[in-house]
């Protein structure tokens, strides 16, 4: 008997119509080991129905931001793993694939974990091919998660296998500090994860307080300065300053080893955050005008 997972899409929605065929369409002409395998599909009765290989562990999400108090966390050399298991799904995507295919919606609850803790790409209803030719980019509507979207993406449509490098950044960053890319538990300008980030980047002595707190220091301190240092490249804010994903595999591949030794002389790049910068101000001033909205509700 096979264990299988069994997806079913809203009947009504008619973005989960689109989103149906796209993931049909992507999963059926696209395999690799780090892409989560469609077995099948339905369409009978006006259902909509996706059959997918089964990833016991679930999501990065559950085991990385969703933790119970009695909840085993995640090792650095594990972290770094499942990094470099979803760099390689992406490398396959960005540089294998043809046309190639800009996967648009990388977080941590679509990366999905079997038994060992390899790590899978999910959820490929956002996905878009690349552009071909002379092409630079992709012109669409503004789609995927708060948080992880890249700042010239969300400011422009033009969507580029980059915009997924600063995704890839955001996940990377979550891994590393157990942080969601968005928490509005958080005092304000700690909501989002890479404005956080940003002043901590540009201080030597503070790397370490970028680690997750669970980690109790298990980790080796050149391995998070390298690991800060990929994060920070993919979160430039100039698309064109972001690596390729090929050699961040290749980074992250070295830094999944646990013989592995970084050189001393690695260390994260400063990220600038304008446009974070305007997010911040506006959910300042929102969160003002409702805290005047109920002062004068309160006097009245």
């Amino acid at each position: 008997m096979e264990v299988i997972a069994v997806k079913q899409l809203d009947k009504d929605g008619l973005q989960g119509n689109r989103e149906f065929l796209v993931e049909v369409l992507m999963l059926s002409l696209l395999h690799h080991p780090n892409l989560v395998t469609l077995l099948g599909y339905c369409t009978e009765c006006d259902q909509k129905i996706l059959v997918y290989e089964y990833m016991p562990l679930g999501s990065l999400q559950d085991h990385l931001l969703d933790l119970t108090p009695k909840s085993q966390p995640l090792s650095w050399h594990t972290r770094m793993k499942i990094a470099v298991d979803a760099a390689r799904g992406l490398e396959y995507l960005h540089e294998v694939a043809n046309p190639p295919v800009i996967y648009r919606d990388l977080k941590a609850s679509n990366i999905l974990l079997d038994g060992t803790f390899n790590a899978k790409l999910s959820d490929f209803g956002l996905a878009k091919l690349g552009p071909v030719g002379d092409k630079s980019h992709v012109t669409t509507r503004v789609m995927g998660t708060y948080g992880y979207c890249a700042p010239e993406y969300a400011m422009s449509g033009k969507l580029t296998k980059m915009s997924d490098i600063y995704c890839f950044g955001v996940v990377l960053l979550e891994l590393i500090t157990g942080r969601r890319a968005i928490d509005t538990t958080k005092p304000t300008r700690e909501q989002i994860l890479v404005h956080w980030a940003a002043p901590l980047f540009k201080d030597k002595k503070k790397f370490i307080k970028m680690a997750d707190p669970l980690l109790d220091n298990r980790f080796p301190l050149k391995g998070l300065y390298q690991a800060l240092a990929i994060s920070s490249m993919c979160l430039q804010e100039e698309a064109s300053s972001r690596p390729l994903i090929s050699d961040v595999v290749t980074a992250l591949t070295f830094l999944a080893d646990p013989n592995y030794d970084p050189p001393d002389d690695i260390e994260p790049l400063p990220i600038s955050a304008p446009f974070l910068d305007q997010e911040i101000s506006r959910r300042e001033h929102e969160c003002g005008e409702e805290k005047s909205q109920h002062k004068t509700e309160e006097d009245n």
